[in-house]
């Protein structure tokens, strides 16, 4: 069975995201400062917003199911990817796995599903 456009035209954003993603994987040194007090700091927000914007684009993806059950596979499926954006960055020069880069991608994922359950329960109302 082959995708339908419209399949293809919904998954292409979350393709494309992760295509950024695995493309700045890449990237031996890659590095906003070399100053450890703002390096950290803003690695830690790009991590969690990076994964964020994955889940919620993972979830606009997806159109089986309920809509909670869309954003937890969503989120799950963001994780997943983030660890695996770890093990590629263990094989590239100068960048290793970290475990709390792990963290702060499932973070954003966390985040992302929670701001629109948050956001659906305030609109119903």
């Amino acid at each position: 069975m082959s995708p339908t456009p419209s399949r293809i035209v919904r998954w292409a954003p979350a393709v494309l995201w992760m295509a950024v993603i695995f493309i700045l994987s890449a990237q031996p040194g890659l590095a906003v400062s070399h100053d450890p007090a703002v390096e950290l700091p803003i690695r830690r927000v790009a991590h969690a917003s990076v994964f964020a914007l994955l889940t919620l684009l993972i979830a606009y993806a997806v159109r089986a199911g309920q809509a909670h059950r869309r954003l937890l596979a969503a989120g799950v499926l963001a994780a997943i990817y983030g660890l695996t954006d770890e093990l590629h960055q263990a094989t590239v020069p100068t960048r290793y796995f970290e475990l709390e880069d792990i963290a702060f991608d499932s973070l954003g994922a966390v985040a992302a599903v929670m701001s629109v359950l948050v956001v659906g329960r305030l609109v119903s109302r």
